[in-house]
C-alpha cells in the first residue's frame, strides 16, 4: 500500500518499474551493439569470443573530459579502464548478484590500487552499483 492509501498504486508501480527494467536490459545492448559493425545484437554480444578477463573491484566515476577526446556522459554505457584499448566492448558483471551490463572503454582509470574499473553512473545502475554502495566485485570479459 503507498503511504496515501491507494495499493491499486503500488502494485502498478511495481509492474511499470518490471517492465522499465526488462525494455531497457533489451534496448541498452541493442543500441551500444548496434553502433558497433561486429555485433548486431545481445544474443550475439552474449556470445562473443571473450580476448581477456580480468577480476576486481568496479566504481562508479564521474569525470568532465576523457582520455580518448569524448565528452564525458553520465548517461553513456562507457566506462574507464587502465590498458585495454579505447573502443573495446567489455561485459561487466557482478559478482555479487549476476546483473551484467556491456561498456565501450573511451577512458584511462581507475587512479585508485585495487581497482580495475570505473563505470559511468547509467553503466554502474544496470549492474546495482550506485552512489551508496560505491564499490563492487566484478569479471570483466573484454569481447572480440
Amino acid at each position: 500500500m503507498t503511504p496515501d492509501g491507494h495499493p491499486f498504486r503500488l502494485v502498478h508501480r511495481m509492474a511499470r518499474m518490471f517492465r522499465h527494467s526488462v525494455f531497457v536490459g533489451l534496448l541498452i545492448p541493442c543500441g551500444i551493439l548496434s553502433s558497433c559493425s561486429s555485433f548486431k545484437s545481445p544474443a550475439a554480444a552474449s556470445a562473443a569470443k571473450i580476448l581477456e578477463t580480468q577480476h576486481g573491484l568496479a566504481s562508479l566515476y564521474t569525470d568532465r573530459h576523457t582520455a580518448s577526446g569524448e565528452r564525458f556522459s553520465a548517461s553513456a554505457f562507457t566506462a574507464a579502464h587502465r590498458h585495454w584499448p579505447f573502443g573495446c566492448l567489455v561485459r561487466c558483471t557482478n559478482l555479487h548478484n549476476g546483473r551484467w551490463v556491456i561498456v565501450r572503454v573511451n577512458d584511462r582509470g581507475p587512479h585508485v590500487r585495487g581497482r580495475v574499473i570505473d563505470l559511468t553512473p547509467k553503466a554502474a545502475s544496470m549492474i546495482g552499483l550506485n552512489r551508496s554502495n560505491g564499490l563492487c566485485r566484478v569479471r570483466l570479459d573484454r569481447l572480440e
